[in-house]
């Protein structure tokens, strides 16, 4: 399990392929110790098991149906990415509960500079638009974001300086594909209250502890 408080960003080194899985080798400015194998690591978003790990860089690799699912069969040598490791026991959660189980990829329609850091706005198939709600919780490229507003098949967050300077959203621009995670708490609330035909209301989410 992950927070989405991006730690870093790495560069891929070398991407290798045989009998139908990809190696990503990343190097990283963690030191020789802050990784081993066996780890989970969040790498754009998604979780990836380090099989091989050395001072300043580690291996994970990609499955097909995480390379079908996700932008990691898109990266190439000199890619920046994303870096999480996974959540450890008493650790505080600075953004939202996030698996690494990428749902889709969306892709950037607008970028909007602004004094106060920048605005996106992303497309994404239909059926995981339903899962998204203005000030809910959502995971993009990895980083937890807060949804801004909604419409349509399209949905914008909010970006502050910060942010942008310690992740590959200050790279991002209009037209890049991009890894999305929806909250697991509203995949939840759909599944207590499928077949429900009094559909949900504050009543009921405050019956189910919410």
């Amino acid at each position: 399990m992950f927070t989405g408080i991006v730690e870093c960003m790495g560069t891929v080194l070398d991407v290798r392929e045989a009998r139908g899985v990809k190696r990503l080798r990343i190097a990283t400015p963690w030191p020789s110790d802050g990784v081993k194998v066996g780890d989970s690591i969040s790498v754009d978003g998604a979780c990836l098991t380090v099989v091989e790990a050395g001072g300043g860089y580690f291996s994970g690799e990609v499955v097909r149906e995480t390379v079908s699912r996700t932008t990691l069969g898109r990266l190439r040598r000199g890619d920046k990415v994303n870096l999480e490791r996974a959540l450890r026991l008493g650790e505080g959660l600075g953004g939202h509960i996030v698996l690494g189980h990428v749902d889709g990829v969306g892709r950037i329609v607008e970028r909007e500079e602004r004094e106060e850091g920048a605005i996106f706005e992303i497309s994404l198939e239909p059926g995981l638009m339903k899962y998204l709600a203005p000030r809910g919780s959502v995971a993009v490229d990895g980083v937890s974001l807060t949804v801004l507003d909604v419409r349509d098949n399209v949905f914008s967050v909010s970006i502050i300086p910060h942010t942008l300077s310690v992740t590959t959203f200050g790279l991002k621009r209009r037209g890049d594909l991009v890894n999305v995670e929806v909250d697991v708490l509203a995949r939840y609330l759909e599944r207590l209250t499928s077949g429900r035909s009094e559909g949900l209301t504050f009543e009921k989410l405050r019956e189910m502890g919410f």
